[in-house]
């Protein structure tokens, strides 16, 4: 008798307890408009990192080519990046994996064209230039294999 007063008591307790707080869905961080702005940011760097190549000025290239990577990891954290952050990623290493190229670095090369080829296998919905950018890449992959026999 007492374990079914205690019992009864406990499920009179706990039926009267306040519900957890709702839990809030994950906010889009490319809704940010500092999202927008690392884009812009990412795609600079790319930018002037490609004009130093141009230049002849690989060792600097490749400094500015390390700090932009910090901004490519920060926008393609996003569950579900932008069109703009995925073009500007892909933008980088394609850069890089041809600054990679040039050093005869044939399988870092490769690494980072087949990133580039994954990217845009994933993306939905494909387009004419997304399959372009596909294509490109694992041109650049078949390059790099050739080049590394």
């Amino acid at each position: 008798m007492r374990l079914t007063v205690v019992l009864l008591a406990a499920a009179c307790c706990w039926s009267c307890s306040t519900p957890p707080p709702p839990v809030e869905a994950p906010k889009d961080p490319t809704a940010d408009a500092g999202y927008g702005k690392t884009v812009e940011q990412l795609q600079a760097l790319t930018a002037q990192a490609e004009q130093l190549v141009k230049a002849g000025r690989p060792d600097d290239a490749g400094a500015v080519v390390q700090r932009a990577q910090g901004l490519q990891a920060k926008l393609l954290s996003a569950p579900r990046p932008t069109l703009a952050a995925m073009e500007a990623a892909t933008d980088l290493d394609d850069l890089y994996g041809r600054m990679m190229l040039a050093n005869k670095q044939y399988g870092w090369a490769r690494d980072f064209f087949q990133k580039n080829a994954v990217r845009w296998k994933a993306w939905k919905p494909a387009t004419e230039d997304t399959e372009k950018r596909r294509k490109v890449a694992l041109d650049k992959v078949a390059e790099c294999e050739k080049q590394m026999q």
